[in-house]
């Protein structure tokens, strides 16, 4: 099991050791950031964060539960009040625990805050179409794709294409209300 809670300064260090390299960088937050990752860069991407009824974004990170280890992070902003609408961001597995279904727990998760805390009516996300594991992970959870943006970042001499998917409420109550009935069988 997966539990989100609140990202905080006490978090930075880890995410800072994890994102060691420009790629993976750019490949976790797009030009939001340049490399090195450091404590400054961080607390700017906190300010007016994780305060219900207040914030536009929320930043999380996800512990396994039956370890209490921090497995990785995730967030939810660009929250739109008018349109009940946001988009998951910066998702990260940490090294040691890619390859145990976290990613797909951790949206779930993400969603469920989104859906049944925010009372949203659709989340969205992007991903570069070269991680497959992500967009397997995302497919799992319920993502719908909806498209392709080609070639909408440069990196380096090559130009990486951004899948877009996302999920509407009612899939989200769907998908989740038959898992409730399949339980009480």
């Amino acid at each position: 099991m997966i539990q989100l809670e609140y990202f905080t300064s006490s978090d930075f260090d880890q995410l800072i050791t994890w994102i060691d390299s420009p790629h993976l960088l750019m490949n976790w937050a797009g030009p939001m950031f340049n490399f090195p990752l450091n404590r400054d860069k961080l607390d700017w991407y906190l300010q007016d964060s994780n305060e219900l009824g207040q914030s536009e974004v929320f930043t999380f990170r996800a512990v396994d539960t039956d370890t209490g280890t921090v497995v990785g992070h995730i967030s939810l902003g660009s929250i739109s009040e008018k349109n009940s609408a946001a988009r998951v961001s910066r998702v990260f597995i940490a090294p040691e625990a890619r390859g145990r279904g976290f990613a797909r727990r951790m949206l779930v998760e993400a969603l469920r805050f989104g859906f049944e805390q925010l009372h949203l009516h659709r989340i969205t996300l992007g991903v570069y179409d070269f991680n497959t594991a992500a967009i397997s992970a995302y497919t799992r959870a319920g993502m719908q794709r909806e498209g392709l943006f080609r070639d909408v970042l440069k990196y380096n001499d090559e130009y990486w294409s951004l899948l877009e998917m996302s999920m509407l409420q009612p899939e989200w109550q769907a998908l989740h209300q038959n898992k409730v009935e399949c339980l009480a069988l």
